[in-house]
């Protein structure tokens, strides 16, 4: 029974669905986290050498970044519900498969299977975004999906860690994470709709606030008819490269510092292993603060009456300059925690470019968010495939982070330049 209260005061249905997606998104960096703790545990057991364990940790990358684009289609086609639920349980399985391994090459396959499976998960979010959120709300909803990988990230190396420790086995750790994330994919499942007249505890003041606002959304900017997707015409527009540029900026600072933060701190700043990792919890939990400081930001900032452009433009380009002057910075100092310190302003401003999942529904209509999406991710991941590599090469061959840091600070500005070019208020006519 309907009453006038339901009218006027709306469920936050849409909120919870995000902050699952938030867990979700974390649980997907605690399982990529966990070969790199364990591959001390592993690499002692297969006798597995420095660059067959550099193959390995690199493998994910490469089906998970050539998956974003089928995942973003898969999306758009089959709904993010099914998507995102199919690929958190498919990852899960493969989690838990890895502690079948007998050797390098079983536990190689695994990772290129926890790469398909969990490759249409952020695409798929990005749908949920345009499908459940009004476009003054698509900030904050932008950052929780996105906020998971710093979240994930600060307490992956603990959670395994401690369930290594209980188990006294990195085998059982792999299954109970994996069992874990199969647990959530059908919680998901369970919880999650395509469109808000579906969720059981959507009241109609909610659906209905959605609604109006998706259709006001239409008519101001002249959203064209979702239909065919067609992939090449996005290349015709500036916006789509910035976009797409931006990301690969971003991530190539991120995932460059997932990869080799730990070691910088460890040789460059001669922290103990334990010091290491309270410093990367501190880092990288400072990105997740800063993530939704970013989106709330945003939203206020539009809800105030700002203009897309104003906003968006002012946010990402506040982050951009000072992700890129923290990373500069970090290579003068001496102290190594004037260097945590900036390494932790480097991630919480960084972070803030978790205003990218936004980008896709502002750029495209509901109907092809989601191939968008995964347009937009595969570029970006593109630098997780190659970034650790390069640093590598570079630290290797000039015994030093100095010019490390340097590319890090050039990846800084390709964010900034990228993020100030995108026209965030209007919709690419493909």
């Amino acid at each position: 029974m309907t009453t006038s209260l339901d009218l006027t005061r709306k469920t936050t249905v849409r909120w919870r669905i995000f902050l699952l997606i938030l867990l979700i998104v974390a649980i997907n960096y605690i399982d990529r986290a966990s070969l790199s703790v364990a591959m001390p545990a592993i690499s002692r057991e297969f006798g597995i050498d420095a660059a067959a364990q550099g193959v390995i940790l690199s493998s994910f990358f490469w089906t998970y970044a050539f998956m974003q684009i089928p995942g973003g289609w898969l999306a758009d086609r089959y709904r993010p519900r099914l998507i995102i639920a199919t690929a958190t349980v498919l990852w899960g399985a493969f989690q838990a498969l890895a502690a079948l391994a007998t050797g390098w090459g079983v536990l190689l396959l695994a990772r290129l299977g926890l790469g398909v499976a969990e490759g249409p998960v952020f695409p798929a979010s990005g749908k949920l975004n345009a499908v459940w959120l009004p476009a003054r709300e698509r900030g904050r909803g932008a950052v929780l999906i996105d906020g998971g990988a710093p979240l994930g990230t600060a307490f992956g190396g603990l959670i395994i860690a401690l369930l290594m420790g209980v188990f006294g086995s990195w085998r059982t750790a792999f299954v109970v994470a994996g069992l874990g994330t199969i647990a959530a994919g059908l919680f998901a499942y369970w919880y999650i709709r395509d469109n808000p007249r579906e969720q059981p505890s959507t009241n109609e003041a909610e659906a209905l606030y959605i609604e109006t606002e998706h259709a006001k959304e239409d008519e101001a900017l002249a959203t064209p008819a979702a239909g065919r997707t067609n992939l090449l015409g996005f290349l015709r527009f500036r916006s789509f490269w910035g976009m797409l540029l931006g990301w690969l900026g971003f991530d190539l600072v991120f995932y460059g510092l997932v990869a080799w933060a730990p070691n910088y701190l460890a040789q460059a700043r001669h922290l103990s292993l334990a010091a290491v990792g309270g410093a990367t919890f501190i880092i990288f939990g400072a990105g997740f603060v800063g993530e939704i400081v970013g989106g709330f930001l945003a939203d206020h900032w539009k809800a105030s009456g700002g203009s897309p452009n104003l906003v968006m433009r002012t946010v990402l380009g506040v982050s951009g300059v000072l992700t890129t002057l923290s990373t500069l910075l970090l290579a003068f100092v001496s102290s190594p925690v004037a260097a945590i310190a900036l390494l932790s302003s480097t991630l919480f401003f960084l972070r803030w470019a978790g205003l990218y999942w936004s980008i896709p529904a502002t750029l495209t209509d509901r109907g092809r968010a989601g191939v968008l999406g995964g347009m937009m991710n595969f570029g970006g991941n593109l630098g997780g495939i190659f970034v650790p590599i390069i640093i590598g090469v570079i630290v290797q061959a000039t015994g030093s982070y100095f010019l490390a840091l340097m590319f890090f600070t050039a990846s800084g500005i390709l964010y900034l330049v990228s993020s100030l070019v995108i026209d965030y208020s209007r919709k690419l006519p493909v």
